[in-house]
C-alpha cells in the first residue's frame, strides 16, 4: 500500500528521547467486521442545570463557551451535543413569576469549591436561553423526576417544547431531541429524594407516573416524531435490562424511549477528598475494565432498537454523564495533562464498544471541566479566595477533545477499530471512510510525571505497511502539568480559545515508524495514491 501526506511541513522531536522498547502494529486498510460507526458527537457535554444561564449567556452569548464549542464542531462539521440536567435536575421548579432562575447554594468547602444548588426556580426565559449556542446543536434536557410532582415536571416540559417553538431558538438552528424524566433515579434513597424500599419495580411506577403527564404535555405520542425520551440515566444500582423486563417500554411513556443512558465515573468520587494515583487512573487497563463492564447493557438495548449513550452522569448505546473522577473531579488528576489522553482513549475504546456519544459533565469551576466557561472568584482545588478573578478558560482534558475530533474528522462516514497494540502503556485506534482507511491514532499512557527522573522514555512504533503519511502529536511536558499543552505546535489557552504559534506537522516514511514519548498522543494521517 503505498500512502502520502496531507501536509508537508516538518517538525523537530524532542531531544534526549530514550527508546525503552518497539511494538509492531497490523493496521488493516478496510474497515474490519467489527468496526463501528463513529459519531461526529462522540465527545458532547453534559452541563449541571443550575448554572446553566452563565454557560449560554443571558442578555447575549456567552462568547467564550461559544468558541470553546464551536472550535471542537469545526473539527467534525457538527458542534457537541449537550444535555442540560444533572443532580440539579431532581431540585428544578418552573414558576409563571419568575424571569429566569433563582438558585439556592450551600456553602462552598475544600472538597467541594463549587457544590450544586439545593433549589432552583425557573421560568420560560430560562430554556429559551438555547439560542445563544452554535447553530445545529442538538439537546437533551432533564425534567424533575425526584419531586415526586407530575404537575411540576408536565409545566417543566411545557416550558420546554414552547422555548424551542419560539422564533428567536427556531432561528438559532439549536434542535431538541430529547427529554430525560429524573437524573440517577437509581441512587435516589442516598441522595435523599425516596424513602424505604426503593427497587427497580419501584422506580418503573413512579417514573411512568411522572413521565407520562410530561409526556402528554410535550404532545410526543411514540418514537417518531421530532423529540423523544431518553431513558435511566442510571449510575450503579438499576440497569437498562431490568427495567426492560418490567415493562417500562410497553408503557405509554416509555413507547416514546428511544435513547438509553447510563453514567459512569472512572474513579471513586472524591466529594470527601481522597489519595488518588495520576498513573493509576491513565492506566490501559483501568480504562477498559471501565467501559466492558457495559457490554451486556449495550447489547441489550441495541436488540431493543434503541440507541446507547454514557454520561459523566450519562449510554443509544450512548453514555450520557460521565467523566474522570465522580463529584466534579479530583485536583491533580482531573485537571491535568494525563486527563486530556484519558479521555482520548476512554472516549475511542468507548466507541469501538459501541457507545454512540459520551457526555462529559461540566459545571462552573468543577476541576474536570474541559473549559471553565465564566471568571472564577474562587480556586477549583481547594476553595481560596482568588484576587483576581481567573478569567474563562481551557483546561487540559480540551486537548484531549482536540484530538478526538480530529481522529473523527467531518464527513460523518467514520468506522473505527482498536488496533492491537502489545505494550501495556500505548492503546491505537484507526479510523475509516468510505471503506478506506483515513487516520489512526496512538496513545501513549506511561505517566511521566514531574517527579519523574531520568530520560524521558518512548515506544518505536512499526506499521505493517510503507509509504508516507503526516503526524501530528500533542505534545506533554508532565502528565501532572495543569497547562503548556501544544496540539500540532499550537496552544488553545488563549482567551478566545484560538489557536496560537504555527501548525506543525512531521513528513514520515513509514517503513522507518516512529516514536511516541511516554505521556503523549500522535495522530497519523495517511492520504492515498
Amino acid at each position: 500500500m503505498h500512502l502520502r501526506p496531507h501536509l508537508l511541513a516538518a517538525a523537530t522531536i524532542a531531544p534526549h528521547l530514550v527508546v525503552s522498547s518497539a511494538v509492531n502494529v497490523s493496521v488493516p486498510i478496510a474497515p474490519p467486521s467489527d468496526s463501528q460507526t463513529l459519531s461526529r458527537t462522540l465527545l458532547s457535554f453534559s452541563i449541571e442545570e443550575d448554572r446553566w444561564p452563565e454557560w449560554s449567556g443571558i442578555d447575549s452569548r456567552n462568547d467564550f463557551a461559544y468558541n470553546a464549542l464551536t472550535t471542537l464542531g469545526n473539527l467534525t462539521g457538527q458542534p457537541p451535543k449537550l444535555r442540560v440536567g444533572g443532580d440539579s435536575e431532581d431540585h428544578t421548579f418552573w414558576s409563571p413569576t419568575v424571569a429566569i432562575n433563582e438558585d439556592q447554594f450551600p456553602s462552598p468547602s475544600t472538597n467541594m469549591p463549587y457544590p450544586e444548588a439545593t433549589h432552583i426556580t425557573v421560568g420560560n426565559a430560562f430554556y429559551e436561553l438555547v439560542r445563544f449556542l452554535p447553530r445545529g446543536t442538538h439537546m437533551t434536557w432533564g425534567i424533575n423526576l425526584g419531586a415526586d410532582n407530575a404537575t411540576n415536571a408536565a409545566n417543566m416540559v411545557k416550558a420546554v417544547v414552547g422555548a424551542f417553538a419560539t422564533d428567536s431558538v427556531k432561528d438559532s438552528g439549536v434542535i431538541l431531541d430529547h427529554l430525560e424524566i429524573g437524573n440517577e433515579a437509581d441512587i435516589y434513597t442516598f441522595t435523599g429524594l425516596r424513602s424505604g424500599n426503593w427497587t427497580a419495580e419501584a422506580y418503573v411506577s413512579d417514573w411512568i407516573s411522572i413521565a407520562g403527564p410530561a409526556v402528554e404535555a410535550a404532545g410526543i405520542d411514540g418514537p417518531d416524531g421530532p423529540v423523544s425520551v431518553q431513558g435511566a440515566a442510571f449510575v450503579v444500582q438499576f440497569t437498562p435490562t431490568e427495567i426492560f423486563d418490567l415493562g417500562i417500554l410497553d408503557s405509554a411513556p416509555g413507547k416514546a424511549i428511544t435513547q438509553i443512558s447510563q453514567h459512569h465515573y472512572s474513579v471513586t468520587a472524591f466529594c470527601n477528598g481522597s489519595d488518588i494515583s495520576l498513573a493509576s487512573f491513565m492506566s490501559k487497563e483501568a480504562v477498559r475494565s471501565n467501559l466492558t463492564i457495559f457490554s451486556a447493557d449495550i447489547a441489550e438495548v441495541h436488540r431493543h432498537g434503541l440507541t446507547y449513550v454514557l454520561g459523566a452522569q450519562t449510554l443509544t448505546a450512548t453514555h450520557s454523564e460521565t467523566s474522570s473522577v465522580a463529584c466534579h473531579g479530583a485536583p491533580g488528576v482531573s485537571n491535568v495533562a494525563g486527563a486530556a489522553l484519558w479521555t482520548i482513549d476512554y472516549a475511542l475504546q468507548a466507541a469501538s464498544l459501541g457507545i454512540t456519544e459520551l457526555f462529559f459533565h461540566e459545571g462552573v469551576g468543577f476541576t474536570y471541566n474541559f473549559f471553565q466557561p465564566v471568571s472564577l472568584n474562587r480556586s477549583t482545588t481547594d476553595g481560596s479566595p482568588l484576587d483576581p478573578p481567573a478569567a474563562p478558560h481551557i483546561q487540559a482534558p480540551f486537548y484531549g477533545a482536540l484530538v478526538i475530533n480530529s481522529f473523527i474528522g467531518s464527513t460523518g462516514s467514520s468506522k473505527v477499530v482498536e488496533l492491537d497494540v502489545g505494550d501495556s502503556n500505548v492503546s491505537g485506534y484507526a479510523a475509516f471512510e468510505n471503506g478506506v482507511l483515513v487516520r489512526a491514532v496512538f496513545i501513549n499512557l506511561d505517566a511521566w510525571l514531574v517527579s519523574s527522573t531520568g530520560s524521558r522514555p518512548s515506544v518505536h512504533v512499526n506499521l505493517d505497511f510503507v509509504g508516507e503519511a503526516s503526524l501530528k502529536r500533542l505534545v506533554i511536558g508532565h502528565a501532572d502539568d495543569t497547562e503548556g499543552l501544544i496540539w500540532a505546535g499550537q496552544s488553545y489557552e488563549t482567551s478566545d480559545v484560538s489557536p496560537k504559534g504555527t501548525l506543525v506537522t512531521e513528513e514520515v516514511l513509514l517503513s522507518g515508524g516512529f516514536d511516541i514519548r511516554s505521556t503523549e498522543a500522535v495522530l497519523v494521517e495517511f492520504g492515498a495514491q
